[in-house]
């Protein structure tokens, strides 16, 4: 089934306008209260760790499949991200430069 551009742009801002009234939602409930919900007080400090090892073990999942060698960038890469999430505290600059590390390793032959 091919799609006219009008159709294509109609669902592209009917996916976008639904996005960003999900993201908007939180705020838009909870403006006015000070203290969040027991349950997403839960879940605001458990998930971005469980998101966390969920991913990791993603990544890492093919080593053991993989010749010892070529665990290598991946084992590196995991260091790195280790060493500047406990230096700078920021997931983003640490997810990326791993990222970084990782795709240069990649192209190191061993």
């Amino acid at each position: 089934m091919r799609l006219s551009t009008s159709e294509a742009l109609a669902m592209i801002l009917l996916s976008g306008g639904i996005t960003f009234c999900l993201r908007a939602l939180p705020f838009v409930v909870f403006q006015n209260k000070k203290k969040l919900p027991p349950l997403l007080e839960s879940l605001a400090n458990n998930l971005p760790p469980a998101i966390m090892a969920v991913l990791v073990v993603y990544c890492l999942k093919a080593l053991p499949s993989l010749p010892p060698i070529e665990w290598l960038p991946a084992l590196i890469s995991v260091g790195v991200v280790t060493a500047i999430h406990l230096w700078k505290k920021n997931t983003l600059i640490s997810v990326f430069t791993g990222t970084l590390c990782y795709m240069l390793l990649l192209q190191v032959p061993l």
